[in-house]
Parts: structure tokens; sequence; C-alpha cells
């Protein structure tokens, strides 16, 4: 394509021109992830040795979190960076993410024997998603939604980004900031406050949400790239890294690369050990590494013929948020069930019987809670408030290559999602 075509083609192609295109394939990486998360937990409660390399890669495979932080960063941003109504945002998001959250939360505080005894505040940090501002506030079948407290933390604030950063005309510009904003939070761990904690009285300040800007800077960068991405189409460049980035195996074996070194004794403590700053940082920076490399090739490269995008995967990224929440409850049921105790092994039985009852509690949790649930709120507010359904276009204007399909429940939108 001659210079000044590629120009014209970039003229046209504006950030919003992709704010509203639904990736099926990103949608799919949400079940990887939320089952990648599952499998992390399985190898630590089945006493998996990370020594072996099956064990320091499923030791790590709690980056599966960072991939979460990534893509509600990359979808967030590219409709919200030019749509401006946060009362609708904020609206959708609470019914988005409340509804599946509370009864998970109830439900096991009312019958996991792990969650018995939880004080009052403990209770109410639960179901106000504050349990990593409590002192001994994460309790038994619930400790991993820690990091939803990052994710909300991050939906709370990204109106305020929009108007900041967002404001800046240049891509450049903002991605600049993004990366600035990322090597800063690189030093939380550092803050002396920070590094002194857990302490008598104190919560565990290194898992606060400063500490992750790294993690959602991948989904903000990628959101950034993606317009200018392909408003060079028809350039050798582009071609080349089109290619490159539909290597879609090769991208997961860099992955697992990743997780494999993160997961090596040299590299850090694995497990409940509390790690320093220099072993917390290092750590953080391989989790962006990881996200970046998971996410980046479906996000930037969208294919419809990608695993990930049939509607089996799609149908478990819809669920995948039920998945995540339920899993750890579950996992602490399969145990007696089994009549296996604690990191005895059975890492398999364990963790198929776990995947099996994840996916069906979640499945029910979605078609008999989520989705009615949500669309009781929304329907209940005045059609000024809703945010638009999305429509069908092609992603890619100038060769019309992919096509972005609109889902009808918007599962873009979902939270850790």
């Amino acid at each position: 394509m001659p210079p000044n075509a590629r120009a014209a083609v970039a003229r046209r192609v504006s950030h919003s021109s992709y704010a509203t295109g639904f990736v099926g394939s990103l949608e799919g990486l949400r079940a990887v992830a939320a089952y990648g998360v599952v499998l992390t937990h399985v190898a630590f409660q089945t006493g998996l040795d990370p020594a072996t390399p099956l064990g320091a890669i499923a030791a790590r495979f709690d980056f599966f979190v960072a991939v979460f932080f990534a893509l509600s960063a990359f979808l967030l941003w590219r409709r919200h960076r030019s749509d401006r109504r946060f009362g609708s945002y904020y609206l959708h998001r609470c019914a988005r993410i409340l509804p599946a959250y509370w009864v998970c939360v109830i439900a096991v505080l009312l019958f996991a024997p792990v969650a018995f005894g939880a004080s009052p505040s403990v209770v109410i940090a639960q179901l106000t998603l504050t349990q990593i501002y409590l002192p001994q506030g994460l309790i038994g079948g619930l400790t991993h939604l820690w990091s939803l407290c990052i994710e909300v933390a991050f939906y709370l604030i990204l109106p305020l980004l929009v108007l900041t950063v967002g404001r800046l005309r240049s891509a450049r510009r903002r991605i600049a900031v993004w990366v600035f904003l990322a090597a800063a939070s690189l030093g939380w761990a550092w803050i002396p406050l920070v590094a002194a904690t857990p302490a008598n009285g104190w919560p565990n300040m290194q898992i606060w949400p400063p500490a992750y800007a790294s993690w959602f800077a991948v989904g903000l960068i990628a959101a950034e790239l993606e317009p200018r991405f392909h408003a060079t189409t028809g350039s050798r460049l582009h071609g080349w890294l089109i290619k490159a980035l539909h290597l879609r195996p090769l991208w997961w074996a860099v992955a697992l690369f990743i997780a494999w070194v993160a997961g090596q004794e040299w590299f850090g403590p694995l497990g409940l050990e509390h790690p320093s700053p220099a072993q917390f940082t290092v750590r953080t920076l391989a989790g962006a590494a990881f996200a970046a490399v998971v996410v980046w090739p479906y996000a930037l490269a969208p294919r419809s013929r990608d695993l990930l995008a049939t509607p089996v995967a799609r149908t478990l990224g819809r669920w995948s948020y039920s998945v995540f929440l339920w899993h750890v409850a579950v996992l602490s049921v399969v145990f007696p069930l089994l009549g296996i105790p604690l990191f005895s092994g059975h890492t398999l039985l364990v963790g198929a019987l776990t995947l099996g009852l994840s996916t069906a509690v979640a499945a029910a949790s979605y078609e008999l809670m989520e989705r009615p649930a949500r669309r009781a709120f929304l329907s209940g507010l005045p059609s000024f408030i809703r945010l638009p359904r999305r429509t069908r276009h092609p992603s890619h204007p100038a060769r019309g290559q992919h096509t972005y399909e609109h889902p009808g429940e918007r599962p873009y939108e979902q939270p850790h999602e």
C-alpha cells in the first residue's frame, strides 16, 4: 500500500473504531486464565514439588492473575477513554460483579467450615471487597479474592485516568505515562512502611493496588497500540508483526518459560512465604512479561479461527468469573470428598475433580444468578443510563480480514473477570 494510502487509512481509523469491537478469543482467554489460577491452587494444596519442571510452572500459574488485570485494562480503556458516562460505567460494573460475588461470599461464610468464626469486621470486609486493607482480613475459602480487590480498585480509578491521561492527544504520550506509572509502581514494595508489613495490627501492604500497576499497564499499552497497529495495514513491518503474533504456540511456550524461570528457588519464594522487596519486584516484572506474551498476540492480531474464539471456549469464558469465585471453596470440599489430606499428592485426581465441579458450579451460577441478576438490575435503569449495545463491524477496516462479533451479553466487560 502506498504511503499516502496508509496515511488515509490511519486518519480513518480512530481510537473509537476499536473501542466497540468484540474479540472472541479474548473471552476464551478468560477461561484459560481462570483454569490456570485453579491449577496453581491445586498444585499448592496437593503438594506438587516445585523443584520439578511441572511443579515450578504450576507454582507460577498465579501469573494468570496478571492476565486478568491486563485483559480488564485493555477492554475497559479501549471503550471508556472516549466514553465518559461514568455513572453508567459504575452501575454496569456493580451489576456485573457484585451479585455473583455476594452469593459466593455469603455461601462460603455460612457453609464452609474453613470460614467459620469470622469476626463481624472481617465479614463486612469480605462483602465490601476491602479485605486486603484489614489485618488478617483474608479467610479460608475466600483468600484468593485479594486479587479481585485490586481489580475493583482499578475500576474505581479508571474515570480519573480518563479525565487525566485520557485527555492527552498523543497515544505516544499516553503510552509514556503508562510506562512511567508501571516503572514507578515497582518501587512500592521498597517503601519502608510497606516493607515492614505484615506486622501486628497491619495488613500486608505489599499486595495493595499500586503494586500491580505494571500488570494493568500491559493492557493499557495494548489498547493504545491497537488502532495504530491496524492503521499501518499493508506495510512490510505490519505483515511481519501479524505473522509473528499469529504464532500462538510460540508465545505460549515463552509464557511457560517465564513461569518456569519464576518458579525456580533462586528466583524467589513460592507458596505463602513473604518475599523481600527485591523478590517481589522481580516477580511482578515476570508477571507483567507473562501477561504481555499471553494477551498481546490475541489483542493485537485476532483471528476468527483461533481455538480460543470457538463457541466452547467462549462459553467457558462467560463462566470464568464464577470459576474464579468458587474454585477455592470447591477445592476445600474436594479433599474430604476424596478422603485425601492436604499436601499429600494426587494432583491429577484432585485437579480433575476440582476443575469439573468448579465448571459445573460456575455454569449454574452464570445461568441461574449472574445473568438474570444483571439483566434485572440493568432493566430497571433509565434508558439514558444504559450503555449502548455493540454492533458488528470489521476489526480491520482497511482489509476486513477479521470480525469482532457482538455477543449480546457483553462478556468483554466481565471482571476477573
